[in-house]
């Protein structure tokens, strides 16, 4: 599996909550053991499939609809670049030093001669995309998962992808941005461009048999890969056939 894909596939992961269909009931045989809180997950799932539905989706479609491919192209280019100090950073703790020293080229490149991100010039230099996060680092350090958890808005998590949301805040540029409608127009503006990319994944994956059972198990599966390496992608994509297909 491509890295570029990996990421794409885990950012669709984490955005499908904002689709899925919760219940009160919990069948016995959709219980897992990596899913104490399933009641409260549902229920977590239905508050986001409802703002998706009411809220998100309309505004993704009219800004799809009304924004241009190439400036929507531009704007995508530019949060990924944004993003990219989290990536730089998680490189170092995991002691990729050649990992590192290119995404710190890439950054620098796309920041500069790609007039601030809104081109990627980058990826034509011999500089691919990754994708790191703390959540990852946390796992190749030895830190288990714990219990799996689905955040409002956010979607699915565990509590060690949870902690690593906190220092994370500290590598996202925008936080040092002092001007309290800069920073949350900017955020503002990220969640729309992603959820607007992520929409006719996100309309599949909703259509599945159990979106909330399918859901959990891509996203354990995918993080599970990115911490612990090629071993586990055939595992993770045949539960994800399993699943597809209506099985548990």
């Amino acid at each position: 599996m491509e890295k570029n894909g990996k990421k794409i596939v885990l950012l669709t992961l984490t955005l499908v909550s904002l689709t899925l269909f919760g219940c009160a009931a919990v069948p016995r045989a959709e219980r897992d053991p990596r899913d104490p809180w399933q009641r409260m997950n549902r229920a977590t799932f239905h508050f986001d499939m409802q703002f998706y539905q009411h809220v998100a989706s309309p505004v993704a479609r009219t800004y799809v609809r009304v924004v241009p491919h190439p400036l929507r192209t531009g704007i995508s280019n530019f949060f990924a670049n944004l993003s990219y100090p989290t990536v730089i950073v998680n490189a170092l703790l995991q002691g990729q030093l050649k990992d590192f020293v290119r995404d710190s080229g890439r950054f620098i490149v796309n920041s500069t001669i790609g007039i601030g991100g809104l081109f990627n010039p980058a990826s034509h230099m011999d500089m691919p995309p990754e994708d790191r996060d703390f959540g990852q680092t946390f796992g190749k350090w030895g830190i288990g998962t714990g219990p799996y958890l689905v955040l409002p808005f956010l979607g699915p998590s565990d509590v060690r992808d949870a902690a690593g949301m906190v220092p994370a805040e500290y590598t996202d540029p925008v936080h040092y941005v002092q001007n309290t409608w800069a920073d949350w127009g900017t955020r503002g503006a990220g969640l729309l461009n992603t959820d607007s990319e992520m929409q006719p994944t996100i309309r599949l994956i909703s259509q599945s048999v159990d979106p909330y059972t399918f859901a959990r198990h891509a996203y354990l599966s995918q993080r599970a890969f990115m911490v612990k390496g090629e071993a586990k992608e055939n595992a993770a994509e045949e539960e994800l056939k399993q699943l597809q297909s209506g099985g548990n």
